[in-house]
């Protein structure tokens, strides 16, 4: 009967509660190579994405800081020349509640982020317009499989250093 509220009723589960606080710019840049060296020519941009993901607690309770980063390089597919290089860490300030311990390391790297990406999408096309070249709509992360990656990752590396 432990599971019974005071009704009779049996309890609900709590559900997870995530607000943002705040979201900012940590730090960015924008390198626009064409402009400096002076390129000419024809230019068929070829755009490669990096990311990678961060979280840390912070003195508050149940408060934590999110980092994203985002690394896009635009090469040009007839002779590999850099044409630009952007890159931003954008971080949110999350408030979460009700998240079981075990389940609090991916609900940050996989929900926060996800809240955070249209706001990142928007600066890099912003960032990459103002720059001089086709707005960069960044395609959709997948979050999840980014986790699982960089989990992956970690073990490989873990063992690694075991066996040496």
């Amino acid at each position: 009967m432990a599971d019974e509220a005071p009704t009779g009723a049996p309890q609900q589960p709590t559900q997870p509660v995530m607000r943002i606080l705040g979201q900012f710019i940590r730090d960015m840049s924008f390198e626009n190579i064409v402009v400096q060296k002076g390129m000419t020519g024809e230019m068929q941009p070829d755009l490669k994405v990096e990311v990678a993901l961060d979280a840390k607690k912070r003195q508050v309770e149940n408060q934590y800081e999110v980092i994203t980063k985002y690394k896009v390089v635009s090469t040009n597919k007839g002779n590999d020349a850099q044409l630009f290089i952007m890159e931003l860490e954008y971080s949110g300030l999350f408030h979460i509640e009700n998240v079981p311990e075990d389940q609090l390391h991916p609900f940050l790297l996989i929900e926060c982020p996800r809240q955070l990406f249209p706001f990142v999408r928007r600066i890099v096309s912003d960032v990459t317009r103002d720059g001089g070249f086709p707005p960069v709509n960044l395609d959709n992360v997948d979050f999840v499989q980014l986790y699982r990656t960089e989990l992956a990752r970690r073990q490989q590396q873990g063992e690694a250093a075991k066996a040496n």
